[in-house]
């Protein structure tokens, strides 16, 4: 058996002892959607290659705004991070991307990587939101309370928004 050939298998039987949801991606890979809490669900597509196994996690869409800023607090937020790190597809889309050795595909180890994404998927997404997109939001919930509509799903938002302040500063 190959190491590709093992790392697949390993891949496979995790995610079935797991209970995770997933599909065939492809020859070896897998998309799999993990649940968050602040973003409901982390799309992640698993690449078992000839020699590195490919983590790839959509976390949000383009900013709106702000891109300098955005993008500086991911690269901060990257010198703190396990495992993976965040990057852009070539759109300025946000993703969490990682590569393992095929040496260390184990249970254990991608139990770690698939928590560390999404940990950082949910804990940064209502400041990504924050940063990208307060405009939008800003628009979103002046319709809502205008009309006396559930402001449930802005809730993250609501301090800064009734001050009608700007997010604050993340650090």
């Amino acid at each position: 058996m190959t190491e590709q050939e093992r790392a697949l298998a390993t891949l496979q039987e995790y995610l079935r002892e797991q209970d995770l949801e997933h599909e065939p991606a492809g020859e070896s890979a897998y998309a799999i959607t993990l649940p968050g809490e602040r973003k409901l669900q982390v799309p992640v597509r698993l690449d078992v290659g000839t020699h590195a196994l490919g983590v790839h996690a959509f976390v949000c869409r383009r900013p709106d705004e702000e891109h300098e800023r955005v993008y500086r607090w991911l690269l901060e937020r990257n010198l703190r991070m396990y495992g993976v790190a965040f990057a852009l597809d070539r759109l300025g889309d946000i993703y969490l991307d990682a590569r393992l050795p095929l040496s260390t595909v184990t249970p254990a180890e991608l139990d770690r990587l698939l928590g560390a994404v999404l940990t950082y998927a949910d804990e940064s997404f209502n400041t990504i939101l924050e940063l990208g997109f307060a405009s939008s939001i800003r628009k979103e919930w002046e319709w809502r309370t205008s009309r006396g509509e559930s402001t449930r799903n802005l809730e993250a938002f609501r301090g800064w928004l009734e001050r009608d302040e700007d997010p604050p500063t993340p650090h």
